[in-house]
């Protein structure tokens, strides 16, 4: 997402109106997509994703009813079948895509997203609130802010200041959501760096580990080498890569927003995983097993040039300590563990 609004702020800075989709969570059925962006440019060529097939070649169309009227749009859809399958839905794959016009002209724009890319880059909390409704998207009909941790707020939005409170407060959502207050509707979209979870093997513990992920906010991608493990009828709410082997963490962009969870089917494929996941930035690495099977491998990476400093920051044996014993209840400790991590991260980050 951060390098989507940087796209976007490059396109604004360069003087380029642009449309952007963003689909939300209203009534009903929601896709697992929420949240997804997409830039579409004048000459049809498109930033970021809403999901594919029939949908977004539909978004695209649309993109230029919106750029011709410079008028925002709220289109419902719903997918069933293939349609939602190819686009990653569930719940049968209804929901709602909003179309901005977003003006290079109108600098409120420029320097709302330049706000929210701060944010994410100091992995702090804000709330991106915009109004949905279909009025002219220029001018101060556009109404759209940026409402920060300390209240402070970045761009135009007309309302009284206890209306604002109301509206960033209230209980807490980490996911994109739609709102109403005195009558008028909103789109509430909290920015925050959620984290992204790589889950190295697919087997029935990994299935409990990604329910809990996505309740808590964490994007997920399931790796495995055997597609009757890792596939979309196990992990409906997942990114998934079938992978040739385990040799393939640089295949994936890993940063200090990445939690790496190491659930192989063997010592010798969480070796090679755990090998590789040693040389990244990772902000958590964590490898199931038992005391002895750390030992074992740890003593195996001294071998290969890491230091115990460095092997210490291995979260082994994984999740906190609850007695668990059933798959379920180890991924609750492993979750857990996931968000103590990302908590403390954002304490540091908001503490400078």
């Amino acid at each position: 997402m951060k390098k989507l609004y940087k796209n976007l702020i490059q396109l604004l800075s360069s003087g380029e109106n642009v449309v952007l989709a963003t689909i939300f969570h209203s009534a009903g059925s929601a896709p697992r997509s929420a949240g997804a962006k997409m830039i579409i440019r004048a000459d049809g060529s498109i930033i970021g994703t809403v999901g594919g097939g029939r949908l977004e070649a539909e978004t695209i169309e649309l993109a230029k009813q919106v750029r011709d009227n410079r008028r925002s749009l709220i289109q419902p859809f719903d997918l069933t079948g293939s349609d939602a399958a190819g686009a990653g839905m569930i719940c049968g794959g209804s929901g709602e895509i909003l179309l901005e016009y977003i003006a290079a002209a109108n600098g409120d724009n420029q320097q709302i997203y330049e706000a929210v890319l701060s944010t994410m880059d100091k992995a702090q909390k804000a709330w991106l609130i915009t109004e949905l409704t279909e009025q002219p998207a220029t001018g101060p009909e556009r109404q759209q802010c940026l409402v920060r941790q300390d209240g402070s707020v970045v761009g135009n939005f007309q309302c009284e200041p206890e209306f604002m409170e109301k509206l960033s407060g209230g209980p807490a959502k980490i996911s994109i959501h739609a709102d109403a207050r005195d009558g008028r509707s909103f789109m509430v979209e909290p920015i925050r760096t959620t984290g992204v979870v790589y889950l190295f093997g697919a087997g029935h513990v990994s299935q409990q580990i990604a329910r809990l992920t996505d309740m808590v906010g964490f994007a997920t991608v399931v790796i495995d080498d055997r597609p009757d493990f890792a596939n979309r009828e196990r992990f409906p709410l997942c990114e998934i890569v079938v992978v040739d082997n385990f040799a393939c963490v640089s295949d994936f962009p890993i940063n200090q927003d990445s939690y790496l969870v190491i659930v192989t089917r063997g010592h010798l494929h969480d070796s090679v995983v755990l090998e590789q996941a040693l040389q990244t930035e990772a902000a958590y690495i964590g490898m199931i097993g038992s005391k002895k099977k750390r030992a074992d491998l740890f003593a195996l990476m001294q071998t290969k040039g890491f230091s115990p400093a460095k092997l210490a920051q291995v979260h082994s044996p994984i999740g906190i300590e609850i007695y668990a014993e059933t798959p379920a209840e180890i991924a609750v400790s492993i979750v857990a563990e996931l968000i103590k991590v990302r908590a403390e991260r954002e304490k540091c980050a908001a503490q400078g």
